[in-house]
């Protein structure tokens, strides 16, 4: 498949000094884990090895990210869970207009675009590196309201307060859980920041959702759905996007209502999976 070999020049619109360019290795079907992907960037003379979960590597470079997995791997969690999310809002009776969003793992800000675009009008993005934090400034001015570079585990106490004292009415998470990138800690920390009955957004990779994962997220969101802390209202397999191998990525999309905050022995640190 061509679209996936061979050396890839980046948009116009990203070229840096000295010819910016992406080459992806050349590997069989099936035969590089998703968690060890890489691409080859050229910087003019000097070559970089970017593991795509390298993202504080990626975000440094304007328009990397978008063109790695949107323009070449064809990624589309964002569209569809902004898709999944409204189409809920809207089943309740309700406007994206009255949401107030806690973007977690918020990354350069593309998920918040999509939330914009439907027309949500309030958001606050987290995420742990200050490359993602300093991207969204550069790449989406004035998109969130306020954006925490922060370890929701170990925050500020001026960041704890001031995530506390708002009314979010909304969580979303996205392409985020299940690589160890965000703990289950992190995300049952984040839950209990949204309000009883807001709206809970998230996609997982369809095999972490399988029996033999016991532990992390998978377990975590087990009892959630057991416990009945979460009311799961939509769940969607769809490709998420393409390996470098041209396999199809499938996860799965998941939005619910919050019903109540999850116990403190759940917001304890636990290995992610």
């Amino acid at each position: 498949m061509d679209q996936f070999s061979g050396l890839k020049e980046l948009p116009a619109g990203i070229n840096e000094p000295g010819g910016l360019r992406v080459t992806f290795p050349e590997v069989p079907p099936g035969q590089v884990d998703q968690d060890e992907e890489f691409c080859w960037v050229d910087f003019g003379g000097e070559r970089r090895r970017i593991r795509f979960h390298d993202y504080h590597e990626i975000y440094a470079v304007p328009g990397l990210y978008e063109y790695i997995f949107y323009d070449k791997l064809g990624c589309q969690s964002p569209s569809l869970l902004g898709t999944l999310l409204a189409y809920e809002v809207e089943r309740e009776g309700l406007r994206m207009e009255a949401l107030n969003v806690l973007d977690v793992g918020a990354g350069n800000g593309i998920m918040g675009e999509v939330l914009a675009d439907a027309g949500v009008e309030s958001m606050v993005g987290v995420d742990i590196l200050p490359e993602a934090a300093e991207a969204a400034r550069r790449d989406r001015p004035g998109l969130y309201r306020v954006y925490h570079r922060v370890d929701l585990l170990d925050p500020p106490a001026g960041t704890a307060r001031a995530l506390e004292e708002t009314t979010f009415n909304c969580l979303t998470l996205v392409a985020a859980l299940g690589f160890g990138d965000i703990p289950p800690a992190v995300f049952a920390t984040a839950f209990n920041f949204i309000v009883d009955g807001g709206f809970v957004a998230f996609n997982l990779k369809e095999d972490f959702l399988s029996s033999r994962y016991t532990t992390g997220f998978a377990a975590l969101l087990r009892r959630m759905e057991a416990e009945g802390w979460l009311d799961v209202r939509m769940r969607v397999r769809y490709v998420h996007r393409y390996s470098i191998a041209g396999d199809p990525l499938h996860y799965v999309g998941i939005v619910g209502r919050k019903r109540c905050d999850l116990p403190a022995r759940e917001l304890q640190g636990e290995p992610s999976g």
